[in-house]
């Protein structure tokens, strides 16, 4: 019982869902880098998922992967779902005895679906956020959840939430393709809680940057040493000189907080990471 939507651009592929159901993020989301998603909800078998991405692999359209895996469910009338394949491919399958109001949309490389909704306006709230908001997969995705929440959402109420996109390599360090993969499993705002996870996630993880968005280190030495040196990572008095020792230590400093995949290997910081130690240096 619940509102999700399944989408690809062409590089990555997704889902985003909500629901007043505990860890809805363990049941629905199906992702494959290039391969596809695929969305499995109503009264949910998370085995057409897994199905429905194997026929994908093999070539199979999203259309006729889901009505061949939905034809062996005796109780297909109870599924609700959303597929889509890496080529852009979307196709959604609401069965008959999904409980009211249960619809979805389709559109070009996403499928916006769900049940028990507060109404029809739920699913074209979400497809209209999907198609206007601007960046990459994830934040379309983000902004159609939030979409479909304030246009009334699970008629139930709220608990959980998840958004899982791949991306060939895209992921940490490069050595994985989970891009983001995020769980809100109980909580009185998931979609808000998620939301707020992934400035996390995006801080610590994701190579967006604006390129724009740099310091020199020769310009903000001594108020990095002063953040440093408060948090405890540098042991001298402030010089306002970037040297080695203050590298090591903003090195340091990084690689406890886990940012690691946003250090730089020339003589500018990231405006994001540079706000980020001044403000926690700043909470001490």
């Amino acid at each position: 019982m619940t509102f999700s939507i399944v989408a690809t651009d062409g590089v990555d592929v997704g889902v985003a869902v909500s629901s007043k159901f505990v860890a809805v993020g363990a049941f629905v989301p199906h992702v494959e880098a290039s391969v596809g998603a695929v969305a499995t909800q109503c009264y949910a078998n998370p085995r057409l998922g897994k199905l429905i991405l194997a026929l994908m692999r093999q070539g199979v359209h999203a259309r006729e992967a889901v009505e061949r895996a939905v034809a062996q469910d005796s109780e297909r009338e109870l599924r609700q779902i959303g597929a889509v394949d890496a080529r852009g491919n979307a196709y959604g399958f609401t069965g008959r005895q999904c409980p009211e109001y249960a619809g979805h949309v389709v559109g070009s490389g996403y499928v916006a679906l769900g049940n028990i909704l507060a109404g029809p306006q739920v699913v074209e709230a979400m497809a209209k956020a999907f198609e206007t908001q601007r960046g990459e997969l994830v934040d379309k995705l983000i902004a159609a959840l939030e979409a479909g929440e304030r246009a009334g959402g699970d008629r139930r109420g709220k608990q959980s939430a998840a958004v899982v996109v791949l991306r060939p390599g895209g992921g940490y360090l490069g050595l994985t393709d989970v891009y983001v993969d995020i769980r809100v499993d109980d909580h009185p705002e998931p979609v808000a809680e998620l939301k707020r996870i992934f400035k996390i996630w995006e801080l610590t993880l994701l190579q967006r940057d604006d390129p724009r968005d740099v310091v020199l280190k020769k310009d903000v030495a001594r108020e990095v040493q002063e953040a440093l040196r408060r948090l405890g990572f540098y042991k001298k008095e402030p010089t306002g000189v970037w040297d080695e020792e203050t590298e090591k230590a903003f090195r340091d400093w990084a690689g406890y907080e886990n940012f690691e995949n946003k250090i730089r290997g020339d003589d500018k910081i990231w405006g994001s990471l540079y706000r980020y130690l001044i403000e926690a240096s700043r909470r001490s």
